[in-house]
């Protein structure tokens, strides 16, 4: 049995629990920021290319008590590094460390890799390493003074998906995007607006999750060098996140902005991510699109005087609800850092929840619009009374 680490931003365990579980795991405990998965090699592979909302995927190599610097020398020396690390690895150690005696980053890095050296010198039998070959990322986190030793299989954090040429001044993450769309529960038969979208990641990641479209498909990462996994591993995983992807859905998705450079970078990063046909961009303000009252679902990140300070974010504040405030069978959802949003919209608000988009801040404004079936339950209601009164 293998173990693994998920690290994900805080407020989105619970959706990539929701995915793990998806994907036939069970074996695993969510904790704030992170999943301890256990699992087998085979699915280092599954993992990096199929989880939409995580932020990497550890390979824990030995967990142990280390209470001073000794300790955890001999026991990172104690491990077989040369079954993980070729003699050419450019490996790096990072380090974290919360409520433990040992505190400092620095030493504790140090301290991690002379331990390795020592380790790899027994097999290679060589006193230098001239790192030339492939990176290998290894992590310490210490914890109440037990330390976890991690590969990170990832490399790049899995946010990035590898379609995103350029992008608008402050983005939103792609994994944060693609939490925003799991949060709204959107479904590909209603009409989706994004009338603030930037380089379009919301919309997206909202057609590439309706066409079941792997996150990480397009991209590498650091595990396909590693040489202790079976190359055909990421060749299967692939081959069948490519067999799952759907070609025939019709999608209704729209997004507009002010800046045409914004536009431009959108449709460019919408063809590299392979849903260009899924998705209308305009060059158009957001008072200017017309919209039909008519079950849609908005989900946008309004420009915020802290994210764009030369933005007047009352003129944006007055446009949005000119355009939504009566529109009540639409769905609006809006992440920003404004704690004072829901003041602002003339909507009562039905939730509120706080996320993190690298690490900052923001909070995620639901207000949820009637559904169909709910239309046509009022509609009946009221002429049902209506007879009931005329009789």
């Amino acid at each position: 049995m293998t173990k693994f680490l998920i690290t994900t931003s805080f407020g989105l365990e619970a959706l990539v629990k929701r995915q793990l579980i998806d994907m036939g795991h069970g074996d695993f405990e969510v904790s704030d920021g992170m999943i301890s998965l256990n699992g087998e090699l085979s699915d280092i592979s599954k993992l990096n290319i199929n989880l939409r909302e995580a932020d990497r995927v550890y390979l824990v190599v030995d967990t142990f008590k280390a209470r001073d610097f000794d300790e955890l020398f001999e026991k990172v020396k104690a491990i077989n590094w040369p079954d993980f690390l070729a003699e050419d690895s450019d490996f790096i150690v990072n380090a974290r460390t919360h409520k433990s005696k040992l505190f400092s980053i620095r030493t504790i890095q140090s301290v991690t890799e002379k331990a390795i050296v020592d380790s790899m010198r027994k097999k290679y039998r060589i006193n230098h390493f001239e790192k030339s070959g492939h990176r290998v990322q290894i992590e310490v986190m210490l914890k109440n003074d037990i330390a976890t030793i991690a590969i990170d299989t990832s490399g790049e954090g899995l946010h990035k998906r590898g379609y995103r040429e350029d992008t608008v001044k402050a983005p939103l993450r792609e994994n944060l995007a693609a939490a925003l769309v799991d949060l709204s529960f959107y479904n590909p038969d209603r009409f989706l607006f994004d009338g603030f979208c930037g380089s379009g990641t919301i919309l997206i990641e909202a057609a590439r999750k309706a066409r079941n479209i792997a996150p990480g498909i397009d991209r590498s990462f650091d595990y396909e060098n590693f040489i202790f996994l079976n190359k055909d591993h990421h060749k299967n995983a692939k081959t069948e996140a490519l067999s799952a992807i759907d070609y025939d859905k019709k999608l209704n998705l729209l997004g507009s902005d002010i800046s045409g450079r914004a536009i431009s970078l959108a449709k460019n990063n919408a063809i590299n991510a392979g849903v260009e046909e899924d998705i209308s961009f305009l060059t158009r303000d957001i008072s200017n699109v017309a919209l039909k009252d008519d079950y849609g679902i908005i989900i946008t990140n309004p420009p915020y005087g802290q994210r764009l300070s030369r933005i007047d974010t009352d003129e944006i504040y007055q446009k949005i609800n000119e355009k939504f405030k009566n529109m009540d069978t639409w769905s609006c959802y809006f992440i920003t850092s404004d704690e004072k949003f829901d003041q602002k919209f003339k909507r009562k608000l039905s939730k509120k929840r706080k996320l993190y988009n690298g690490g900052d801040k923001v909070d995620f404004y639901q207000y949820f619009g009637k559904k169909p079936d709910d239309n046509g339950g009022i509609n009946w209601l009221i002429t049902k009374k209506r007879v009931m009164v005329r009789e």
